[in-house]
């Protein structure tokens, strides 16, 4: 499921953009960057909008710089969200992209970086890369987990999670308001063994960590905070 706020501000997606280079891992393209002989790495699950948008592949480049190896796959199969693409039908492209199906193919992904060197895995997910992740965080494959903007994540699913996991939420969020992020705090607080917390910033709505205009200087602040808040987690729980 997406809400209109998922779909706010698409970005122009541009296959060439980036620092690194495309690669198939786990059986999908993916963008990587970063040590191949590193034996930590990120994997970043992109909002609707898939692995080719340009502010989401600077933050790629940008994590890289801190010494882990970051990979985006292209969980869509060449076929991202495109409204205004002729034909383009949103219920049956939410069929074919099922946040169960991103799930087991992160897990492939998660699996072939291990078999090939990589002992842990920190995850970031995006909106419906952040649904994603709420499925994900219960299994043992993944270090720390940051959830951005997230589609509908259950209660069900923050029970189940196994590793340290950060919510990063926006204050104007009719998809993932403030108060279901918070109470996902709260349930998450109830387990000791897992470092958690829930943070919610102002002023800025749904999708701002990685759609914002580099025209906007307040919206790029308060990109780079998350951006910050992301790589201290995954600096703390995974390197």
């Amino acid at each position: 499921m997406l809400g209109p706020q998922c779909c706010e501000n698409p970005p122009s997606l541009s296959p060439s953009c980036g620092a690194g280079s495309v690669q198939e891992i786990g059986g999908l393209k993916t963008y990587v960057i970063g040590s191949q002989d590193s034996k930590v790495a990120i994997l970043l699950i992109a909002d609707a909008f898939g692995y080719e948008a340009p502010n989401l592949r600077k933050l790629t480049d940008k994590v890289a710089t801190s010494g882990f190896l970051v990979v985006v796959p292209d969980f869509y199969y060449g076929d991202p969200y495109a409204p205004d693409k002729p034909g383009f039908d949103q219920e049956s492209w939410l069929k074919a992209h099922t946040t169960e199906k991103g799930c087991e193919d992160a897990k492939a992904v998660i699996s072939t970086l291990k078999s090939k060197g990589v002992s842990d895995v920190g995850v970031a997910g995006f909106c419906w890369g952040g649904m994603v992740l709420g499925k994900l965080a219960k299994f043992d494959c993944i270090k720390a987990a940051v959830v951005l903007h997230p589609g509908k994540i259950k209660e069900e699913e923050i029970n189940e999670v196994k590793c340290p996991i950060a919510i990063l939420g926006a204050e104007n969020d009719n998809f993932s308001p403030p108060e279901h992020l918070k109470h996902l705090g709260e349930i998450l607080s109830t387990k000791s063994e897992i470092d958690s917390y829930v943070k919610i910033f102002p002023g800025v709505a749904h999708g701002w960590t990685t759609r914002y205009s580099d025209d906007d200087e307040f919206a790029v602040k308060s990109a780079q905070e998350s951006h910050l808040d992301m790589m201290n987690w995954f600096t703390k729980h995974v390197k």
